[in-house]
């Protein structure tokens, strides 16, 4: 996939369920696993998936009745193209005011203020 596309709020919801299942999953289970966690209708997920589809964010195929839906691109991408257009549009695109933004505003655990060294340490070499 070469450009990604751009993912509202609400699709990545129904991303998140295609890539945590092993797919293609029909519209039926997407709607099933989204029922816990969203108050949603059907007909609103199968909206969302019908903007996915035409965003060549999923792909899919008819078998009967039914259709399977399946993610055109992965979790990572979608991220790393996500966190490419936030970092764009909040920080000029500069890393260092963000992840200092970030660190100094968050509550971090002695773990993660490790593993955050750990990374930085590794960056330095």
């Amino acid at each position: 996939m070469s450009a990604l596309p751009n993912i509202s709020e609400a699709e990545w919801e129904v991303m998140r369920v295609l890539w945590d299942r092993k797919s293609p999953i029909t519209a039926q289970e997407i709607i099933e696993a989204l029922a816990g966690r969203k108050d949603w209708s059907p007909r609103t997920i199968k909206t969302l998936l019908n903007r996915l589809v035409k965003k060549s964010a999923l792909g899919f195929e008819e078998e009967g009745k039914r259709y399977r839906y399946w993610a055109k691109a992965s979790q990572e991408q979608c991220m790393r193209s996500e966190s490419r257009s936030f970092l764009q549009r909040v920080f000029d695109g500069r890393p260092g005011p963000m992840l200092n933004y970030f660190v100094s505003n968050a509550k971090l655990s002695a773990e993660e203020i490790a593993e955050l060294k750990k990374i930085l340490s590794k960056k330095e070499k």
